[in-house]
């Protein structure tokens, strides 16, 4: 008995022994942070991430392989709790949704019959499917069968839809189409996306500078949709309500509507809707990332500042804007006239922006109260230029500084900012383009009884829009084409009386593509007038480069005295500093100015999150997808275009009242049924036969493969 007592004693200390020895020689290690990690997910093991459990998961979300939002049963909340835990940025927690860039479907023309091939991936390794457009949907379902939260569907129209209740982000269907139609995206892609060469756009959507989805936005107001419609504009341009006044709408000029009949009214029906929601007595609430703690301040408060920083404050980063003026708006409120767009609507507009918690001083001058070293100094993380182009261009000759000659930045944001100008009898605006015009409707506005436009070329090379120009001329403005002001005549008392001006004859087109004027000898006349105001074009300000540190000195400009920026990143020669809008440019369009700074809000976010600052390798930038440029459009039945509602002349020259007016909803519903709702190829014709040309639906649809 006792000697079977020692030796169970001894065999245990052995084993114990043994053991310990083992546990040192093969412990294996498990990072504590798995476990927490583990514990924010649901506990489904659905493999809904692409990884054998919540186990899995977790294990690669410690290891760097995943995302803290890898779990797409849990949502934000799990995100949030894994990124706590991992030390990273919130930001990367946003959740992600699948979405189908394919509107094509059934009305793509088919240029194989495949037998036997029933489902997308066997036809797309055959000659690359049987739709005649290269990257349209098959419509055979494999991503529907692949998802396994049934969020997705077949639509009536032959392409995928998608439930983004249901949908969770998983990226099984995106895996499962052979033909990358199905995209999983946070709403932090969503909004750095660019348009890329391979993807379904229509031309309206490729000519718009802010790369609007606009056959989405003119589908919801079809549909009634008005709240979808004025998210869908709004995820590209914040500025939606300045924009439907103001915009001259190069989208309509690549409509293909137009090459058989009138473009669609596409600004009127963007301003339908931002005045809809205007005028609901509610906002549209407007999603922002998680923050980031990365702060940027943004150096000017016109369209460009304002698009930068609501899109970099969508991102999840904090914003600051400062202005030298005293109010948000820049040239949208400075250089456009009230009866275009009402000061209280650009307040609405700028406030909404404000309200996602965005910072703004004004009257505070770059270069003047403040400069690069200060904000370098307060913490700023990348700071971006959004000076505005307010310089004007001066006329260079005699007597253009006598009293009554304006130039025509000074004479609109004097006005705009409500200084009482002496408004003289007669008065000629020198120059053809938007601003010389806003200076003649308003004097007109004011009180001049005789107004002329004295421009160098004819009416046909006039920069203005055509339809300012009309407005101008119902208004009563007189029009001297082919004249080259030489010189201001002032009387004993320094007085504006006359102007005199070189009559001109064209000559040979010059580098803008426009005939030369050139002058004729002998042919000097002079024009009776109390006034000259010169809107011959205007250019950044950029003094402050000399006048501050020498690291500011160092930034690159042009000798147009814009800012030198990359033009796919608009990053400047100091990494940490952007720009965009007239600074960059030189004077352009509102809509060019808030394309350009959500570009560069892409690149600030890049810059300021550690990823390297670069436009995508399929970008299309200004280019056009030359196979969706049709010559002719089939199956198109002419309808009248809904003429824009304005005030009569005889009652709008006597007050500031907008003119031109929004649609009514009938109108704008009937508007919405004319769009033809254009893919790349395909597009639903007013008849009842294929969408497409006759060339493609004629094509080789009946090979057999």
């Amino acid at each position: 008995m006792f000697e079977g007592t020692i030796f169970m004693l001894g065999l245990g200390a052995a084993c114990g022994f043994i053991l310990s020895a083992a546990s040192r020689i093969f412990y294996v290690y498990e990072d504590p942070r798995i476990a927490e990690v583990e514990a924010c997910f649901a506990g489904a093991n659905c493999g809904g991430c692409g990884y054998a459990g919540c186990s899995a998961a977790a294990v690669a979300v410690v290891k760097g392989e995943a995302l803290p939002s890898v779990c797409v049963v849990g949502g934000a909340e799990s995100a949030r709790q894994a990124s706590e835990i991992m030390g990273m940025a919130v930001g990367l927690a946003e959740p992600a949704k699948s979405y189908n860039f394919c509107t094509g479907g059934e009305r793509a023309a088919n240029k194989y019959l495949y037998l036997g091939a029933n489902n997308c991936r066997a036809q797309a390794a055959m000659y690359g499917g049987k739709r005649t457009c290269d990257i349209g949907c098959l419509g055979h379902g494999d991503c529907v069968r692949a998802c396994l939260f049934d969020a997705l569907k077949i639509g009536p129209k032959g392409f995928p839809v998608v439930d983004l209740e249901k949908c969770v982000g998983c990226g099984a269907c995106q895996n499962a189409c052979p033909k990358g139609i199905m995209k999983v995206k946070t709403p932090t892609a969503n909004l750095l996306h660019f348009n890329e060469f391979d993807e379904c756009l229509a031309p309206c959507r490729q000519t718009c500078p802010a790369e609007i989805d606009i056959p989405q936005y003119i589908d919801q107001i079809r549909r009634g949709d008005y709240e979808g419609a004025v998210h869908t504009i709004r995820e590209r341009n914040p500025l939606l309500l300045a924009c439907g006044r103001v915009c001259p709408h190069p989208c309509e000029l690549n409509c293909r509507r137009g090459i058989e009949d009138e473009p669609v009214s596409i600004n009127q029906l963007k301003r339908f809707v931002a005045d809809y929601e205007m005028n609901s007595g509610k906002r549209l609430p407007i999603s922002v990332a998680p923050p980031t703690h990365k702060r940027i301040a943004i150096v000017g408060g016109g369209p460009a500042g304002l698009s930068c920083a609501y899109f970099l404050r969508r991102l999840g980063h904090e914003v600051t804007i400062y202005e030298a003026m005293p109010h948000l708006g820049g040239m949208l409120r400075y250089g456009i006239p009230e009866y275009r767009l009402p000061k209280k609507v650009l307040d609405w507009e700028t406030r909404g922006i404000l309200n996602l918690g965005i910072e703004h001083h004004t009257q505070v001058k770059f270069g003047h109260d403040f400069d690069l070293s200060s904000l370098v100094a307060a913490g700023y993380d990348a700071i971006f230029l959004g000076i505005g182009a307010w310089k004007d261009a001066s006329l260079r000759v005699e007597g253009e500084d006598l009293n009554g000659c304006y130039t025509g930045i000074d004479f609109l944001s004097r006005l705009a900012n409500g200084e009482s100008l002496p408004i003289e009898r007669t008065a000629a605006i020198i120059g053809g383009g938007n601003t010389a015009i806003d200076c003649t409707r308003n004097l007109i506005r004011l009180g001049a009884e005789k107004v002329y436009i004295v421009y160098r070329r004819t009416r046909k090379e006039m920069p203005a829009n055509e339809v300012e120009i009309e407005a101008a001329e119902a208004e009563g403005v007189e029009f001297i084409f082919l004249a080259a002001p030489v010189r201001v005549i002032g009387d004993a008392n320094g007085k504006v009386t006359h102007l005199e001006y070189l009559k001109m004859k064209l000559g040979e087109p010059d580098a803008s593509g426009r005939r030369r004027p050139v002058p004729i000898e002998g042919s000097e006349t002079r024009l009776e007038t109390a006034m000259v105001i010169t809107a011959i074009g205007q250019s950044p300000d950029v003094s402050f480069t000399a006048k501050t540190q020498q690291r500011l000195a160092d930034l690159r400009t042009t000798r147009w005295s814009t800012i030198d920026v990359n033009p796919e990143t608009l990053q400047t020669n100091i990494p940490y500093l952007f720009a965009a809008g007239d600074a960059a440019t030189g004077p352009s369009l509102v809509v060019e100015a808030i394309g350009g700074g959500r570009r560069a809000a892409r690149s600030i976010h890049q810059y300021v999150m550690g990823q390297k600052v670069a436009a995508g390798p399929k970008e299309l930038g200004k280019k056009m997808v030359t196979e969706s440029l049709f010559e002719e459009v089939v199956g198109i039945v002419k309808q009248p275009r809904a003429p824009m509602p304005e005030l009569p002349v005889a009652e709008r020259i006597h007050s500031f009242v907008e003119v031109d007016q929004v649609l009514s909803e009938e109108a704008a519903l009937g508007e919405s049924q004319r769009c033809l709702q254009c893919g790349r190829l395909c597009y639903t014709q007013d008849t009842d036969s294929c969408g497409l040309p006759q060339e493609l639906e004629a094509g080789p649809a009946s090979k057999v493969a």
